[in-house]
C-alpha cells in the first residue's frame, strides 16, 4: 500500500496510510501515515470497537488535510486493548508447540509441491 500511495501522490492524489508496521512504512517514504501500534492486521483498532475505529478514521481525515510536510508520522493514542504485554505475547511459538507446527508446515508444503507438480503435467497435455 504504501508504494500505491506514493504512486497516487506522484500523480496528484492526496493520500494517508493507517497501519501498525511503522519501520516498513517510514522506509516507503509514505507522505502522510497515522501509526497504530496495534498487532498487524489490526490498524484500525480491535474488532466491534467502533469508537476506536471511528477516532482512527478521523484522526486519519485531519491528517490527510493538515499534515503541512511531506513524510509526516502521527501515532494514534490507543493501545491493544488495554493490554501493554501484548507484543510480547503476538506470534510467540509455545515450546510445546513447535513440533506440531513443524509438521503442519511441512505437510503444507508437501500439498504445494504436489499440485505444482500436477499444474505442471497436466499444462503439459
Amino acid at each position: 500500500m504504501s508504494l500505491v500511495a506514493r504512486h497516487l501522490e506522484a500523480n496528484g492524489i492526496a493520500t494517508v496510510i493507517i497501519g501498525s508496521a511503522l519501520d516498513i512504512v517510514e522506509q516507503c517514504g509514505v507522505p502522510r501515515f497515522v501509526f497504530t501500534d496495534f498487532p498487524l492486521g489490526n490498524p484500525c483498532g480491535p474488532p466491534w470497537r467502533r469508537d476506536i475505529q471511528e477516532s482512527i478514521f478521523a484522526l486519519a481525515l485531519r491528517t490527510l488535510e493538515g499534515a503541512a510536510q511531506g513524510r509526516s508520522t502521527i501515532r494514534a493514542p490507543f493501545a491493544w486493548a488495554n493490554d501493554p504485554g501484548w507484543r510480547d505475547r503476538y506470534a510467540r511459538v509455545d515450546l510445546a508447540e513447535r513440533e506440531r507446527l513443524m509438521a503442519l508446515g511441512q505437510a503444507r508444503r508437501e500439498r504445494q509441491a504436489a499440485a505444482a507438480r500436477l499444474k505442471n503435467t497436466s499444462s503439459c497435455d
